[in-house]
C-alpha cells in the first residue's frame, strides 16, 4: 500500500487543496473584515449645470465630452454628482443615453437645486425631482441597497447605501428639521447627529462621505484658481471642525465635495478632501473640466482625476492626477497577532481534516 502522502495526489487531492485554499480565503475575511475579492469601481462629477441634456449642449464639448471619456474608460458600477447638477432631469438624460437606464447615479443636492436657485421651470422644481427620484434603481436586496434614509427634513436627500466592502454616506447640507432647503449650506446638529449615528452603525471596511460644499476650500490643482474661499462649509467654522473630527473619528477614507469648480485633493487631519471641480467642459474655461474615478481592491482605494484643459478636443487625457487614498485594510499594530492567528487556525483545520480522512 502506498504511503498516505500520496494516495491524496489526482484530482481527489487537487479537490481537497482548493477546499484548503477556500477555507483560508474565508478565514481572512472572518479575520480581518475584508471581502477578499472586494474589486470595484465608481466614478464623481459634479457643478456640470445647464450643460446636459438634449438639444444645444448635447455635444462632446460639455457634460456629454465627461460621460463619453467615462465609457470609454470605463465608468464604473455608479456615479455619485456631490451638486449643482440643474436640472437634473438633464443629467440624467445624458447619462442614460450614454451609459444606458439600468447605470445607477446619485444626485446630491446642491445649492443651485435649492428653489429658485438654478435653472427650472417652477420655483422648487429641482428639490422636488430629486425629493421623487429612485435612488435604488435595481431593487431592494440588490446591491447597492439604501441602507439608512436621511434624517426628518430630508430623509429622500439624504441617505447612506453600501456596495462590496464599502459605506457611502450622501448629505443634503442645506438641510434642517424644518426641511431639505433649510439652511444656506452647514452641518447643523440636526444632520449632524443623524451623520454621527449612521457612521457609528457601519461595519464597512471603507467610508466615503459626499455633500456639495467643501470643508476648507482649496484652489485649483492645476492653475490656483479660488472660489468659495470663504462661504462654504467654513462659513460655520465650530460646525465644520465639529464635522470633520466626526469623519476622523470613524475613519472616512475621503469627503467628496464640489460648488469651487476648482479641483484639488488634500488630505486633512487623515482625512481625504476630494474636490471634482466641473464637468462642464468648455462652458467653465476658468479651470480644466474634471471627472473622477475611484479604484476599491480589497483594502487599497486609490483615484484618479482625469481632466481637459479646453484645448478644442474635449477627450480628458491633458491632465491626469492619481493619488492613493488609503493602502492598508489592517493596522500594522494589528497584522503579525492575526497573522499569528490564520496560521493557527488553519493548520488546526488541516489537522482535523486529516484525522477525519
Amino acid at each position: 500500500m502506498k504511503p498516505r502522502s500520496q494516495l491524496d495526489e489526482g484530482a481527489p487531492g487537487a479537490m481537497r487543496r482548493c477546499s484548503s485554499v477556500i477555507f483560508a480565503v474565508l478565514l481572512v475575511e472572518l479575520l480581518t473584515g475584508i471581502p477578499a475579492w472586494a474589486d470595484f469601481s465608481f466614478s464623481v462629477t459634479s457643478d456640470q449645470r445647464n450643460y446636459t441634456g438634449a438639444g444645444v449642449y448635447n455635444h462632446r464639448d460639455y457634460f456629454l465630452g465627461v460621460v463619453l471619456a467615462l465609457r470609454e474608460r470605463g465608468a464604473g458600477a455608479f456615479m455619485i454628482s456631490p451638486g449643482d447638477i440643474d436640472p437634473p432631469e438633464g443629467t440624467k438624460w445624458t447619462i442614460e443615453s450614454l451609459l444606458g437606464a439600468d447605470y445607477q447615479w446619485y444626485p446630491v443636492v446642491g445649492n443651485h437645486e435649492l428653489p429658485g436657485q438654478g435653472y427650472e421651470s417652477y420655483r422648487g422644481q429641482n428639490l422636488e425631482w430629486l425629493r421623487n427620484y429612485n435612488y435604488d434603481l435595481n431593487g431592494v436586496n440588490v446591491p447597492p441597497d439604501i441602507v439608512n434614509p436621511g434624517p426628518t427634513g430630508c430623509p429622500e436627500t439624504t441617505f447612506s447605501f453600501d456596495f462590496d466592502n464599502a459605506h457611502f454616506v450622501i448629505l443634503n447640507e442645506y438641510c434642517d428639521m424644518d426641511g431639505d432647503s433649510a439652511t444656506k449650506g452647514d452641518i447643523p446638529d440636526h444632520l449632524f447627529d443623524w451623520l454621527e449615528n449612521d457612521l457609528a452603525a457601519t461595519k464597512q471596511q471603507h467610508i466615503f462621505v459626499f455633500g456639495h460644499e467643501p470643508a476648507l476650500p482649496q484652489p485649483d490643482a492645476d492653475n490656483g484658481r479660488e472660489r468659495h474661499m470663504s462661504d462654504s462649509l467654513n462659513a460655520y467654522p465650530a460646525n465644520r471642525d465639529r464635522f470633520w473630527s466626526l469623519l476622523k473619528r470613524n475613519a472616512v477614507v475621503a469627503y467628496f465635495c464640489g460648488h469651487t469648480h476648482n479641483y484639488s485633493a488634500v488630505q486633512i487631519d487623515g482625512v481625504w478632501q476630494l474636490d471634482s471641480g466641473h464637468a462642464r467642459g468648455r462652458a467653465d474655461t476658468g479651470a480644466p473640466s474634471t471627472f473622477l474615478v475611484v479604484k476599491v481592491a480589497g483594502g487599497k482605494v486609490h483615484y484618479s482625476a482625469y481632466r481637459d484643459n479646453h484645448d478644442g478636443i474635449y477627450d480628458y487625457d491633458d491632465i491626469v492626477h492619481t493619488g492613493v487614498l488609503k493602502d492598508s485594510s489592517v493596522p500594522a499594530s494589528l497584522a503579525v497577532p492575526l497573522l499569528l492567528l490564520f496560521a493557527f487556525l488553519f493548520y488546526s483545520f488541516l489537522f482535523v481534516r486529516k484525522r477525519l480522512h
